[in-house]
């Protein structure tokens, strides 16, 4: 109703000056909370993600596979699934670089010959649009020559706790109106630390995940208080879920592989495996049969997955069923994910309100699938937010698109 009253008012200014309108343009803040499992406003006590469901939308989302952090967040700024946006997994060989990619390696992780695709920021502000990241995956490298219009290198000091991520997204939204971003995106390191330490269903994890509620909440509150505020369009979500595993659901490759036969092995769930020339047949037969583990070739993975045609992949390609691991040696945490996205311990939680979302609305789950929309659709979605023209994606605004009024 305020927006209405503000656009009649800016009709009648206008009349009066004999000047053409300005339309008054909402603003997006997209705030992920990493591993935010699907079901943790059931599990535990989150008012406001349960208040967001009463008066914005709730909906289950579906990661990309694999299902871990930075493949997720890239695919979340692209709308490109990790196969084709270049961060295939958390850790990967280039063979064009001839050098492996690491999350904590700063020499791969800030070279832009390792991002493929156009992230939303590029997108938006080579039509004009302002965006701005507080730690989002991508956006402290130049991809493409881009970076968004503000945003802060992940290792630059000081590093900002999470009440100064806060405090960094209310400024940015009290900018003056030329230099205010109309895109926001925000990222928190939590539940997923908790998670992956002490497990999806600790009293740590509980502890912390409530903890991210009542953040969030005063940071909406923050946002809401602005003059601008009802112009606001809040989103909650996340990269990922988190299971369960343990040393007895454990599977080492070294007793069944020859190191003669392979080049390298590289990442975990899923696991490439490069294979020396003639060696294939012996490494897939030592491979068949294990329990608890799929086994494919490039360019062999089921199709639902959308993964296995990158030249970053294997040879071969290595997922263990859900809660297992296949690796040298077993975590020491008593969580994880980057399994399977369709299974529901993968899933994510998704919450939004402002004045471009319906109310009180539950997505229903997409027929045949477990999940009402792709974390591929955020991108084209908030290119309609935004009113930009897309680049080519694999995400569908048509499967989300029931969300907004």
């Amino acid at each position: 109703m305020n927006r209405i009253k503000l656009l009649l008012l800016g009709l009648v200014v206008a009349s009066a000056c004999g000047c053409t309108p300005v339309p008054l343009h909402n603003y997006t803040v997209v705030i992920s909370l990493d591993g935010f499992r699907w079901d943790y406003p059931e599990y535990y006590q989150m008012p406001f993600m349960d208040s967001i469901a009463t008066v914005g939308v709730k909906a289950r989302m579906e990661a990309s596979y694999p299902s871990s952090t930075f493949p997720n967040h890239y695919t979340i700024a692209t709308g490109l699934v990790p196969d084709h946006n270049g961060l295939v997994n958390n850790s990967f060989w280039n063979p064009e670089t001839q050098h492996g990619y690491s999350i904590r390696d700063d020499e791969s992780r800030y070279d832009p010959r390792y991002y493929l695709g156009e992230p939303i920021w590029a997108t938006a502000q080579r039509q004009g649009v302002k965006c701005a990241s507080v730690y989002w995956v991508g956006s402290d490298i130049a991809i493409g020559g881009v970076y968004p219009t503000y945003y802060r290198k992940w290792d630059e000091d000081p590093h900002w706790n999470f009440e100064e991520r806060a405090d960094e997204i209310v400024r940015l939204l009290s900018l003056p109106e030329k230099e205010r971003p109309r895109l926001v995106m925000g990222y928190f390191d939590e539940p997923d630390h908790q998670g992956h330490v002490h497990g999806p269903f600790s009293p740590e994890t509980k502890e912390m995940a409530e903890h991210m509620d009542d953040l969030v909440h005063r940071l909406y509150l923050r946002l809401k208080a602005l003059p601008h505020g009802d112009r606001i369009n809040f989103i909650v979500t996340g990269d990922h879920g988190m299971t369960e595993i343990s040393k007895d659901r454990f599977i080492a490759w070294y007793p069944l592989l020859d190191e003669s036969w392979i080049e390298r092995i590289v990442g975990t769930i899923p696991t490439s495996i490069w294979v020396k020339d003639g060696c294939m047949d012996k490494v897939l037969e030592a491979l068949d049969g294990v329990e608890h583990i799929s086994v494919w070739k490039h360019g062999e993975v089921p199709e639902y997955l959308n993964y296995g045609t990158s030249d970053r992949l294997g040879d071969i390609i290595v997922a263990p069923d859900l809660g297992w691991q296949f690796n040298y040696a077993p975590s020491k945490n008593h969580g994880t994910h980057g399994f399977d996205p369709r299974e529901t311990d993968m899933m994510v939680a998704f919450r939004a309100l402002g004045p471009d979302f319906k109310e009180g609305y539950v997505a229903p789950l997409t027929e045949g699938e477990g999940s009402a929309f792709h974390n591929i659709d955020i991108y084209p979605m908030l290119c309609r937010l935004l009113d930009v023209q897309p680049a080519p994606v694999d995400g569908s605004l048509e499967r989300i698109e029931k969300i907004l009024k």
